[in-house]
């Protein structure tokens, strides 16, 4: 009964966080999805709640009734094996249910948890509650990436709040990091949580290497774009040139050249770039033309998870030479759970540590993140190897 208190205060405390997160929101912005990729905030609430109702309370809790029949097509995301959905990129027609509704509909759910489990013990429920939490997690950064999203891409770039320092500077020079050559042990290996996709440790051989302590940052970005990196086709894998050139990008998401001086769009507004903070909000197109254009690559997975110990992360996700594929022996766990990170396994790339928008108790060194190539509005990030 300890744990199961320990998680039901741990579901509690991460369910008032996701509206904490949405506290500074106008009205207005819940509804905004200004691209597919983006899901307006208010859809992030309903999701979330939905995804406790769906694959606990249905099944595990007697005589439950769901709060709306319509909810579970609203609200499901891209579970395939549970029935029909919204279309991604139409979440933002969604001007019903009404916010009101859907904080209405997330209270009913969270005092259906707590009453079930507050009767009932069963290590089954356990894990599937661990991974719900885990799982507003996982989107509680969505929710504050999707929301800086939305805000940056307002004309009047408005503040969110000054609760986040998005952009702290590096407390150390770079050092470069010896790694030696030899067999290390990849992948999660202990009673804690992790996803499935960290599941199935094993070992890899990996050659001698050296790995920056610190993260490329603003000013060192800043040197590539005044040399023409965004121009020199010779830095840039083909796809990451016609992205480019397709979308006529000069620089990282959110920067904006002021009458002649870089700045860049915050959850605080419209700031001037710290040159010391590192650079955030870049394609892995980016970050691969950026190493090559310093004469350098980035790590694999591999040599990220080695030297992880040796170096202080999760101000930035930091992009990979990794493409995201399954461990030896990985297997899709049964049913509906099985579409959480297995189907994703083509053409992405895998991003490690984590970022400012990382909540708390939600990351760790074995951590898989995946994105495609082309994405960052999320707090995307590179670090060097040579």
């Amino acid at each position: 009964m300890i744990l199961t208190q320990t998680l039901l205060d741990f579901f509690k405390e991460s369910r008032k966080h996701t509206e904490n997160i949405s506290a500074p929101l106008e009205i207005e912005d819940y509804v905004v999805q200004p691209m597919a990729d983006v899901s307006p905030p208010k859809w992030h609430l309903g999701h979330t709640t939905w995804f406790f109702e769906e694959f606990i309370l249905k099944k595990h809790k007697r005589d439950y009734q769901v709060f709306d029949v319509d909810f579970s097509f609203v609200f499901n995301s891209y579970y395939e094996s549970v029935g029909k959905r919204v279309v991604r990129s139409d979440r933002g027609n969604l001007s019903r249910p009404s916010v009101q509704k859907v904080y209405e509909y997330r209270n009913y759910v969270t005092m259906a948890i707590q009453n079930l489990f507050e009767s009932t013990v069963d290590h089954e429920l356990e894990s599937l509650l661990e991974i719900g939490i885990h799982h507003e997690k996982q989107h509680q950064e969505l929710l504050l990436t999707d929301i800086k999203y939305i805000l940056g891409n307002n004309p009047l770039l408005p503040k969110y709040a000054n609760t986040y320092k998005e952009h702290p500077n590096e407390s150390t020079s770079c050092e470069w990091i010896e790694i030696e050559e030899g067999i290390y042990d990849i992948g999660h290996n202990s009673e804690s949580f992790c996803y499935d996709n960290e599941l199935g440790q094993h070992k890899v051989y990996l050659h001698a290497y050296q790995i920056s302590s610190t993260l490329v940052t603003n000013g060192e970005y800043l040197e590539f774009i005044n040399t023409g990196g965004y121009r020199h086709f010779g830095y840039w894998h083909a796809d990451g040139w016609e992205w480019v050139n397709t979308n006529q990008i000069i620089a990282p998401q959110y920067w904006h050249l002021i009458d002649g001086s870089w700045q860049y769009y915050t959850l605080k507004g419209l700031r001037h770039i710290e040159p010391n903070a590192p650079v955030t909000h870049l394609s892995y197109y980016e970050a691969f033309a950026f190493a090559q254009w310093k004469g350098m690559r980035l790590p694999t997975e591999f040599e990220w998870e080695a030297a992880q110990e040796h170096f202080s992360w999760g101000q930035r996700w930091e992009w990979t030479e990794s493409a995201y594929l399954p461990y030896p022996n990985y297997t899709k766990a049964a049913g509906a759970l099985g579409e959480y990170n297995g189907k994703f396994m083509v053409n992405q790339k895998v991003l490690r540590g984590g970022s400012i928008a990382t909540p708390n108790k939600h990351t760790r060194p074995t951590y898989r993140n995946f994105f495609p190539p082309s994405v960052r509005w999320q707090y995307t990030g590179l670090r060097l190897v040579k």
